[in-house]
């Protein structure tokens, strides 16, 4: 009799930490899954210029944004789209992000509504990394390399484009 309880509480252990692994793996690949991709599309003065970026829809990918990544690629970036419109005292902080970024608030037209750049906030206290305060009311922010705004001529005024927008960049005379 001990020796049939001690085989049961052998499995069931067994069965335990095979669960436990299970589990883990689901929640590590889970939080690794990548986000959905688009092209996109800023006009500038005439110019297109082309992105490749990763949209971040739902309110747990804009949380974790851009964080612990090390590089992006230069003609790359990340949306961050919003249901209804964001008031202009809400922004965005570089807590755990280790890349210099641009960032651009867009308007529910599509058109650059204000631009920023923001550095790596290194604390590991996320109180003490600072936010950029939109100033603007905005409906997306695109997030890129710092400098490419400025490296190619992007300003406040210019449509940005992407699959699934509304009617962007309503009454845009350099777009037609």
């Amino acid at each position: 009799m001990k020796i049939t309880q001690d085989v049961s509480r052998q499995r069931l252990g067994a069965a335990l930490v095979a669960l436990a692994a299970l589990l883990l793996i689901w929640q590590v690949s889970a939080g690794a899954q990548e986000l959905e991709r688009s092209a996109l599309e800023i006009l500038s003065e005439g110019e297109r210029y082309s992105l490749q970026v990763e949209l971040a829809q739902t309110a747990a990918e804009r949380r974790k944004g851009l964080m612990d990544r090390d590089s992006l690629d230069p003609d790359a970036g990340m949306l961050f789209v919003y249901p209804s419109p964001q008031p202009p005292q809400s922004g965005f902080w570089m807590y755990r992000t280790r890349i210099p970024l641009d960032i651009a608030f867009i308007d529910e037209q599509g058109r650059i509504a204000a631009l920023y750049t923001m550095q790596p906030c290194t604390s590991p206290n996320p109180a003490d990394c600072p936010a950029t305060v939109a100033g603007v009311e905005y409906s997306a922010a695109l997030e890129v390399n710092a400098g490419y705004f400025e490296a190619h001529g992007i300003g406040e005024g210019d449509c940005v484009k992407w699959p699934g927008q509304p009617d962007g960049c309503v009454g845009a005379s350099s777009v037609e």
